[in-house]
């Protein structure tokens, strides 16, 4: 029962048991780091207590009723059927059921015996080290592969859904999904960026700045591949303030230098960046240095913990959509295709396009003409409204379980 429960028991709870201050973590825990010589006491002591049942039932057998071979037989097989249930499997099913509740207390017992037994002991793994040589084992040599990879992580924590709040849950499983995505799964797409023209009049400027509703704002020359900086709109709302009359140059006075982002970064790397460098808005650029999109702490922080914010009044977000009572969503078509997966239960693929837009565009090969309806499983995707060369407003349609297949 010992042996087994000792195996069973699960290393990462002893541990913190142990950091709590538990005697018998400890000494479990310093058991289960000798466990040729912890292994060796219980085996040793489990086969000569078996020997000796056997054999003192044999010799009682044949005190009793003298050397007859049926009822040393019988006698025997009794023995070991008594072993069998109530020495072996009952103790082990036991142990395996319970086995830090079994481990524990049975520790502080094993540590003495295996002091006492210390010579017994090192001569039995004198010969059983010699058949690990000859078999070329090295005892412990695999140990460190004993550690979690980031997948046995994962599946620790979605088993771990009753032990755990669920949002807490959610929060450790997307931190999981950082190491997956690049920062183009989570930005904001280049036609939804909000940015300042400086060729733009000082009077349109003015208008931009105050019917914004961001913090910074990107500033380009002509078109949004020329950026030349990035102006705090604070600043230059206090530079409105002022009596003097203001020119184009007194905002660019403003600006920052604009930080540039590879798009296929990894967004747990671009976190860290933003922390190395002080930064807190990143432009994306492909491998032409064309703007592809923008992206924020903020941004990396929603895709950890969920959304909690939004740029602008009215603004879409992951959790303001859902499946109607008729089985029906309808979405705008910049809509992320990870966002989409995430709050409908879909699978869209996400290794090509980001956007219901773009995956739509992808399988049509074409911009349709509204209405035009076609199936993705499992539901039916009708675009309800097309414009500008994109698909603006889309109704996703469930299919019940079996039509979807």
């Amino acid at each position: 029962m010992a042996e087994t429960a000792l195996m069973a028991a699960n290393r990462y709870r002893l541990r913190h048991l142990a950091k709590r201050g538990s005697r018998r973590a400890i000494t479990t825990l310093w058991l289960l780091e000798r466990t040729d010589k912890l292994l060796s006491l219980v085996l040793i002591a489990n086969t000569l207590i078996n020997a000796m049942a056997t054999a003192l039932v044999t010799a009682i057998a044949i005190e009793s009723f003298g050397h007859d071979d049926n009822v040393i037989t019988i006698s025997t097989g009794v023995v070991a059927f008594l072993l069998i249930v109530f020495a072996e499997i009952s103790p082990k099913v036991i142990g395996a059921t319970y086995p830090e509740r079994i481990a524990l207390p049975t520790s502080m017992l094993l540590k003495p015996l295996m002091g006492l037994a210390k010579p017994v002991i090192w001569f039995v793994n004198l010969f059983v080290n010699l058949v690990l040589k000859l078999f070329r084992i090295k005892a412990g040599a695999h140990a460190h592969e004993a550690r979690l990879s980031p997948e046995e992580l994962r599946s620790i924590v979605l088993e771990g859904g009753h032990f755990m709040p669920q949002k807490h849950k959610s929060i450790l499983l997307n931190l999981f999904d950082l190491e997956t995505i690049s920062v183009e799964d989570v930005m904001t797409p280049r036609a939804q960026i909000e940015a300042l023209n400086l060729e733009l009049s000082v009077e349109e400027i003015k208008r931009e700045l105050t019917t914004c509703y961001h913090n910074k704002l990107p500033v380009y020359e002509g078109e949004i591949n020329r950026i030349v900086g990035i102006l705090h709109v604070r600043k230059a709302v206090a530079l409105l303030n002022q009596d003097d009359e203001l020119t184009v140059d007194d905002f660019r006075k403003l600006l920052s230098a604009p930080y540039f982002i590879p798009q296929d970064t990894g967004v747990f790397t671009q976190l860290q960046y933003f922390q190395e460098n002080r930064e807190r808005l990143g432009i994306i650029v492909d491998e032409y240095g064309e703007v592809q999109g923008l992206v924020t702490l903020d941004d990396i922080i929603e895709e950890m913990i969920g959304e909690f914010t939004t740029s602008m009044p009215g603004a879409a977000r992951a959790d303001s959509f859902g499946w109607s009572e008729q089985g029906e969503c309808l979405l705008e078509g910049a809509t992320a295709l990870r966002d989409i997966n995430k709050r409908l239960g879909l699978n869209f693929p996400l290794d090509g396009p980001k956007t219901l837009n773009g995956l739509l565009l992808e399988v049509l090969q074409e911009i349709p003409d509204a209405p035009i309806s076609l199936k993705l499983d499992p539901c039916i995707v009708e675009v309800v409204q097309a414009h500008d060369q994109a698909i603006k407003v889309v109704k996703l349609i469930r299919l019940p379980q079996k039509q979807a297949h």
